[in-house]
């Protein structure tokens, strides 16, 4: 498969699809992209499942935080990968020694290990790499056009000036 480029069917028949998520490499540090997408993916109805082992035994967000992804106690449908590029092997490794296996592997923006991906999708588990699902999810549904990227309200054009005091609010049209 071309993992330079997603159909949308392909990612929005995945996020569909799955309802469990095993996030590998969670963080309980709020100002971390894992918190957030975590926090994200609980709020729309994912049950997720960190995976972290230095927080094992802990809660993140009100979830059991699991050293690895086989401590986790039901099947779990999605890996969501918030590691280096370089854990990405091992990750894929023990993901693919689970029964059942998972649907979908998942690497975060800026990783990707196509050796990983093509043994993982040889064994028949859908394989997404430099992508986001919080992204993805807001991007598909609307959402983000939703939130001011795609409203007309936030521009780079330069505001129109009047006298007296300035307000960037509501303008006469």
């Amino acid at each position: 498969m071309n993992h330079d480029a997603y159909d949308n069917a392909y990612i929005s028949g995945i996020l569909n699809s799955v309802k469990t998520v095993a996030m590998v490499g969670a963080s309980a540090n709020d100002v971390r992209p894992s918190f957030f997408v975590l926090k994200y993916l609980l709020n729309k109805g994912f049950s997720v499942f960190p995976v972290n082992p230095g927080h094992a035994g802990k809660e993140i967000l009100g979830r059991m935080t699991y050293a690895k992804l086989s401590d986790i106690p039901e099947p779990i449908d999605m890996i969501d990968i918030f590691r280096a590029s370089a854990a990405v092997p091992p990750i894929v490794d023990e993901a693919l020694g689970l029964d059942p296996l998972p649907k979908v592997i998942w690497m975060q923006l800026t990783l990707g290990n196509d050796e990983a991906a093509a043994k993982a999708e040889a064994a028949g588990v859908k394989v997404v790499m430099n992508r986001c699902p919080k992204i993805e999810y807001g991007r598909l549904s609307g959402e983000i056009g939703w939130n001011g990227v795609n409203s007309g309200v936030l521009s780079s054009k330069k505001p129109v000036m009047r006298s007296g005091f300035q307000s960037f609010g509501i303008r006469e049209r």
